[in-house]
């Protein structure tokens, strides 16, 4: 239905009268719309206009071109995965039974806030730090790392040659695919580290410790939390063995990657570090090769053999921080080997603000290092903001060597050391010693 007000409503509001219109409103000129810009008027382009826009960019194929496309690490992970077969990737790429403790080692580092701080100057940032006694150009090594070669054929070669240009420790690992006296000889000023497994044959442990002695390593880590092998799922689908095996599988997998299959075929056989050669899984070498029944005495024994600094890596709670401490160690890393030896376990980031309280409160100046999740620069920042002295990468660097070898390396280091700088800077940070708890937020979830 259509109402219509009457004109004598008393609710409207009658129209004013031409008469009642200010003689200046009546008489003002009409508003005129205003001319286009020229900017906005369309036009037929000049070539002289389009010259510039019209230099098209050669196209490179090359491994170098390749790799400064990558941003990321994770950008370096989705090329080793394209250029490597399913077995020895997954391997890296991997954890034990249902990878939950790689998740979670990740997703903390995600979890944080990060509280900059304005108008300071960060003109230059200063990355170097101190780590064991000796200057660092990064705040991050490389972790070791077993079978590298198996991942590429340059293996512990590019790791170690990479680590020395950058100006930072490497660690050699007992299952490691070249030897002790090869990678000091690939890398003679670098600063190279050893990692030992101890073995239930002592006399083989000693004259590992020896060699690494002999070959200028200046720092032995001991790895205590492979009491026995994880249950790596991803290894035992795939039929992972050392050395890889031809089976259908990986004959057709080979079919995607030649270039990894023609490397390994065509360079000398994976030898190892501590073993002239071994054939079966990685499972069965653990197990058969590495002491279940080690104890703090046996920590005793390493502090009295070896002279240089020690360090004990595989620590999950502030208890066993402490104890290995008193039993002599340098410093500690903080790991959970990865998240490839016990699903759910503690995640080193969430652990290093109660370390770090401990060792302030009982006035230690042993070094607190950590592993495990680490995918960034920023995550390297948010850790030594928390309390860590040092970090180490061990899937970032291998993620780079299968995307490229020794270049890959080196873009992983490129990339960490751009990311750091970065954050630093706009935490308004310009050295690592001005890094406090204060910059970093743990979330709430």
């Amino acid at each position: 239905m259509i109402h219509t007000i009457q004109p004598n409503n008393p609710e409207v509001t009658p129209a004013p009268d031409a008469t009642d219109v200010p003689a200046a409103i009546a008489t003002a000129p009409k508003p005129v719309a205003s001319a286009v810009p020229a900017a906005l008027k369309r036009r037929i382009p000049k070539y002289s206009d389009l010259a510039p826009l019209m230099q098209f960019k050669k196209p490179e194929f090359s491994k170098e071109a390749r790799l400064k496309r990558a941003s990321t690490i994770w950008d370096l992970r989705d090329m080793a995965k394209r250029r490597t077969p399913q077995a020895p990737f997954d391997y890296t790429d991997g954890a034990a039974e249902g990878e939950i403790t790689l998740h979670r080692a990740r997703e903390a580092f995600l979890d944080i806030e990060f509280r900059p701080g304005i108008l300071r100057n960060v003109s230059s940032v200063d990355l170097s730090t101190d780590i064991l006694g000796k200057p660092s150009r990064l705040p991050v090594g490389i972790a070791p790392t077993g079978f590298t070669r198996m991942m590429q054929s340059e293996g512990e070669y590019a790791g170690s040659q990479a680590a020395e240009a950058a100006g930072i420790p490497y660690t050699l690992s007992t299952m490691g695919t070249a030897s002790i006296e090869d990678v000091a000889a690939a890398a003679p000023n670098g600063r190279n580290w050893f990692q030992l497994y101890l073995w239930t044959d002592r006399d083989r442990s000693l004259e590992l410790i020896e060699r690494a002695a002999k070959a200028g390593n200046d720092t032995l880590m001991v790895t205590v939390d492979t009491a026995v092998a994880g249950a790596r799922l991803r290894d035992v689908r795939n039929g992972m063995t050392i050395p890889p095996a031809l089976t259908v599988k990986t004959v057709l997998d080979a079919s995607y990657r030649p270039a990894w299959w023609f490397n390994f075929l065509t360079h000398e056989p994976l030898t190892f570090a501590s073993l002239s050669r071994y054939t079966g899984t990685v499972a069965d070498l653990i197990n058969s090769m590495f002491d279940p029944t080690l104890t703090f005495e046996d920590l005793d024994w390493l502090r009295e053999t070896w002279k240089g600094k020690l360090v004990v890596k595989g620590i999950q709670t502030v208890e066993d921080a402490r104890k290995v401490v008193d039993h002599g160690a340098d410093g500690v890393v903080l790991s959970n080997h990865g998240g490839r030896q016990l699903d759910r376990a503690p995640i080193p980031f969430h652990l290093l603000p109660g370390v770090k309280e401990t060792f302030t409160k009982d006035n230690s100046d042993a070094a607190i290092m950590l592993d495990t999740g680490i995918m960034s620069g920023a995550d390297i920042i948010a850790a030594l903001a928390l309390g860590a002295d040092f970090t180490l990468i061990g899937r970032a660097y291998l993620y780079g060597l299968m995307a490229g070898g020794r270049a890959g390396v080196d873009r992983t280091l490129q990339i960490l050391e751009k990311d750091m700088a970065r954050t630093m800077a706009l935490l308004g940070v310009s050295k690592i010693s001005e890094l406090t708890p204060d910059h970093v937020r743990l979330l709430n979830k």
